[in-house]
């Protein structure tokens, strides 16, 4: 058996300001730290979190009064953070800067008058934190189907903003559907930089091997999104959460392998799921090469956290 790793792969810039955030935190001020959400959605991440002193909650009633919480990556609506200063909560927002970028822009249409589409998927944190930004002026589109359906208040004034961790080809199938509606439409490109590399190096995956294994979180968008552009591509895919998930009849007769991770899985799952296929080589595809770093919020930075958070991100 061949392995083949796709690169990029693994951990983006905004998991590992994430992750850097819960873990300085914790040195810094002490356990519990509460985290509101699972900071990413990984459950090896989440589990050794945990074990370190971070308490998961849902919401911030969750936290007793003046305790330390953290926003997850995924990012929140206004009224969470009005919510965590009633209780006096200390907030550390560890939210990608790359989502905030996507909650200024909505915040920017709406004042202006626009009626702003919101392209993702429903229930998905993300996207809840983003519709938040300007309620009144926001409408959700799941699907080409909503994009058929979708009202607004001016045809004229349009912007779509899109969650990050989309479907690259997907979404311009329904940003095509709903340019045919509005021609005038602001079609902002707001699917971040991993996901878009962790797709176009899966593709090119997918023509060099007889099967795909994506290592990742179900619960999360861009690991399902990777095995779908995989299955697109014509070859079986399956989502793993780690080595145990995998199905030895998946292998029968198969040569070839492929492998690649979500932007918030460790590459340790990796290395344990190519312990069990113990292939006879390892290769690397190499698609994109990823140097992006996110600072740290104001009041975690110091030399040492600071640098600790620009590590280089993408794997592979």
């Amino acid at each position: 058996m061949q392995v083949l790793l796709s690169a990029p792969r693994g951990f983006c810039a905004g998991v590992v300001r994430a992750i850097d955030i819960v873990e300085i935190a914790l040195r810094r001020f002490g356990a519990p730290v509460y985290v509101r959400h699972e900071i990413v959605h990984n459950r090896h991440v989440v589990e050794s979190l945990r074990k370190k002193g971070a308490v998961f909650i849902e919401e911030t009633d969750e936290a007793p009064p003046g305790a330390t919480i953290i926003f997850s990556a995924h990012g929140v609506a206004p009224e969470v953070w009005r919510a965590a200063e009633e209780r006096n909560l200390t907030v550390i927002d560890a939210t990608c800067p790359l989502v905030t970028k996507v909650h200024v822009e909505s915040q920017k249409y709406a004042r202006e008058g626009y009626s702003v589409i919101v392209v993702g998927h429903e229930g998905h944190p993300e996207v809840i934190g983003t519709l938040g930004q300007s309620p009144d002026a926001s409408r959700l589109v799941d699907s080409r189907d909503d994009a058929g359906t979708v009202a607004v208040a001016d045809p004229e004034r349009v912007v779509a903003l899109t969650q990050t961790t989309l479907s690259v080809d997907d979404t311009q199938e329904v940003i095509g559907s709903l340019r045919e509606r509005f021609p005038n439409i602001v079609a902002r490109n707001d699917i971040c930089y991993a996901t878009t590399n962790r797709q176009e190096a899966v593709k090119e995956l997918a023509k060099r091997v007889d099967l795909a294994l994506v290592v990742g979180a179900r619960n999360s968008s861009n690991c399902n999104r990777l095995r779908e552009v995989a299955e697109q591509a014509g070859i079986p895919a399956y989502l793993v959460d780690d080595a145990d998930a995998v199905d030895p009849e998946w292998l029968d007769g198969v040569e070839r392998v492929g492998i690649t991770s979500g932007a918030s899985t460790p590459e340790s799952l990796v290395e344990g799921v190519i312990d069990l296929l113990r292939p006879d080589s390892v290769e690397t595809l190499t698609v994109a090469e990823e140097d992006v770093t996110f600072v740290l919020p104001k009041a975690l930075r110091n030399d040492e956290s600071e640098s600790r958070a620009r590590r280089p991100a993408g794997g592979g």
